[in-house]
């Protein structure tokens, strides 16, 4: 039994915002001073990430601690009203979140959780240890990824790895 009425319960639940809330907008600006750049929320990537770095092929998923349950976090608690509900709807956003960093991963994107916890609470005076942290996370996975051939080796013979030359001819201006 809700202790408010479904007009008010209603008017409740509108106001919780899916983006631009005040952690995102927390974190947002200390990646934008430490130099980064980035897209918000791009509809083109599963899951539709908070905040996506496409230099870094990076993506940040900013999670709320009730919403994508938060193991072991003081603020990832199941409500007692209508409670099969509410543990069938975080279940179903943990799994959404499991499925779309897999599909992310599976197209050579980095993954970075950062909770809301983190920002409201554990860090609230000085972000300085969360976004070097996110930092780290972010050159550490750019840097096991890249992998590059320079040369291939023939019958011991070291070749270098180039393109065929293409004579290209250009059309002559009438």
């Amino acid at each position: 039994m809700d202790i408010w009425d479904s007009k008010k319960r209603s008017e409740c639940m509108s106001k919780i915002r899916s983006k631009d809330t005040k952690p995102e907008l927390t974190l947002r600006k200390a990646l934008f001073a430490r130099g980064f750049r980035y897209r918000v929320n791009d509809k083109k990537l599963p899951g539709k990430p908070d905040i996506v770095l496409p230099k870094h092929k990076t993506v940040i998923f900013l999670h709320g601690c009730f919403w994508h349950r938060h193991e072991g976090c003081k603020y990832a608690c199941t409500p007692k009203t209508n409670t099969k509900f509410w543990v069938d709807k975080i279940h179903s956003n943990a799994e959404r979140d499991k499925v779309s960093a897999e599909k992310l991963t599976a197209l050579g994107w980095n993954v970075v959780t950062v909770w809301e916890c983190e920002i409201r609470h554990k860090y609230k005076h000085d972000l300085t240890p969360l976004i070097d942290r996110v930092e780290a996370e972010i050159y550490a996975q750019v840097t096991q990824k890249i992998s590059m051939k320079f040369y291939e080796e023939r019958e011991n013979e070291i070749m270098l790895v180039a393109e065929d030359i293409v004579e290209y001819k250009r059309n002559p201006k009438r």
